[in-house]
């Protein structure tokens, strides 16, 4: 039971300009939100919802389910659009993006959108929820995985790494921590504000397995995630290197991109360039 479609390559990349547009469009209807880091996690997404992650949209509460967690809440655009694809709602719904009463609020609610496992809002906090439910999964005697995707600037918080600790110490083998690392955060480059580098020898440091990947390579991030799935004994960290804005030329590592909407002009523009 699940959601596997297991495209092709080419299909997947479809899959992500398809993703893409709707995150441009449905950020000029709204007139805010946030552009970069939404487009930078576009294939890590379709990579998982299409061919990783165990899931049901007809039913999203299936108790044996994989979850997925936006911790960067703030690039639920992407993760709606991925919803919306694989069936979760209807696709009518991305136009209603940050409207009062919608569905789609700038950041996840799990208690009105299908799909949404955690409320998200705060950064530095999903982490601790995804290892949460991962020990649930292991009292439960269940085999279902929780995978958790972070920024880079995210991981400044100090919470994230008080999870880290946990998991580790817990032996959290079902758990996916999944390094969104586009090197930039909302005041400039991660390493001028505050550089958590070296991000990988961090996280080994706290007795994770990691696997550092190109977070827009498909075959790439498959095999990412199928050597995540056969980690024994201790949590896993995927650290992907990506770029902000990925898919649209003047978006792409601009630090003005992180929370502004394009013009209808550059809309017009970036969708020309998604074709």
């Amino acid at each position: 039971m699940g959601n596997l479609q297991n495209l092709d390559i080419k299909s997947l990349e479809d899959r992500s300009k398809v993703i893409r547009r709707h995150v441009i469009r449905m950020l000029v209807k709204a007139g805010s939100g946030h552009p970069g880091s939404s487009l930078s996690t576009v294939d890590l997404l379709v990579a998982l919802f299409y061919s990783k992650l165990r899931h049901n949209p007809r039913q999203p509460a299936w108790p044996d389910r994989d979850r997925f967690i936006m911790s960067k809440g703030h690039a639920c655009p992407a993760l709606y659009a991925a919803l919306a694809e694989t069936g979760y709602f209807g696709i009518d719904k991305l136009d209603t993006l940050r409207q009062f009463g919608s569905m789609l609020q700038g950041h996840p609610c799990m208690k009105t959108t299908p799909g949404i496992e955690i409320s998200g809002g705060s950064l530095g906090q999903g982490l601790s929820v995804g290892l949460g439910i991962s020990l649930a999964a292991k009292l439960d005697n269940k085999d279902y995985r929780t995978y958790v995707m972070l920024g880079d600037g995210e991981i400044e918080e100090g919470q994230v790494w008080e999870a880290a600790m946990a998991a580790s110490h817990y032996n959290a083998d079902n758990l996916c921590a999944i390094i969104d690392q586009n090197g930039l955060q909302i005041d400039g480059f991660i390493h001028e504000v505050m550089s958590s580098h070296p991000i990988p020898d961090k996280w080994r440091g706290f007795g994770w397995h990691v696997i550092e990947t190109n977070g827009h390579d498909f075959p790439a991030i498959l095999a990412a995630y199928n050597e995540a799935e056969a980690v024994k004994g201790r949590p896993t960290v995927i650290v992907a290197k990506t770029v902000k804005g990925k898919g649209v030329s003047f978006m792409e590592n601009q630090v003005d991109w992180h929370g502004k909407a394009p013009t209808k002009e550059e809309a017009e523009r970036a969708l020309a360039e998604l074709k």
